[in-house]
């Protein structure tokens, strides 16, 4: 299998930084929601020592997929389908990259703004903010809800797809040879 793509199907690093990204962003999204509902501020702070680092990763594979893209390796050609799809297709993918970096801003001025991270990798002397009074925590936990609300879209299209239309499009983005 190619690293770069090719007219018919995704390359190797293509479909790794996909798949890494699609795990990050679901763990991201478990941790998220579940910090949210936890009252214990220590396990909360446990959950959040995942979540931060998680955070960092899916940023740095997020700038490593937008440099693939621009400098390294071209999409295959797009298969036959409506226009409206197409361009469904090609809105969802902008959104993905714009909400992931918006949501590791607002993570960041969070963390910033709370002062949160001691406490969040260990530092037991001082207690936990409440996330809610700072400013870019609705904007972060709406992006985590637009977020699902793509991810639930992309898989569903790709499903759709791969069983009933049969037309091989998930099997573009997949570590196989055909």
């Amino acid at each position: 299998m190619p690293l770069r793509s090719t007219d018919s199907r995704y390359g190797v690093v293509a479909i790794a930084l996909h798949w890494a990204s699609a795990l990050l962003i679901l763990a991201l999204v478990v941790t998220g929601l579940r910090a949210d509902g936890m009252s214990d501020v220590e396990a909360k702070a446990a959950v959040l020592s995942l979540h931060l680092p998680l955070g960092v990763a899916i940023f740095l594979l997020t700038l490593g997929r937008l440099i693939w893209w621009a400098k390294a390796d071209r999409k295959p050609k797009s298969i036959a389908m409506p226009r409206w799809q197409d361009r469904a297709s090609r809105l969802v993918h902008l959104l993905f990259y714009i909400i992931i970096l918006g949501m590791v801003a607002s993570g960041i001025a969070i963390v910033a703004l709370s002062g949160a991270a001691p406490i969040i990798f260990g530092d037991s002397s001082v207690s936990l903010p409440d996330f809610h009074e700072f400013g870019p925590r609705a904007p972060h936990g709406f992006g985590a809800r637009i977020l699902i609300a793509l991810f639930v879209l992309h898989a569903g299209a790709a499903l759709h797809h791969h069983f009933v239309k049969r037309d091989r499009l998930l099997a573009r983005m997949w570590f196989s040879k055909t």
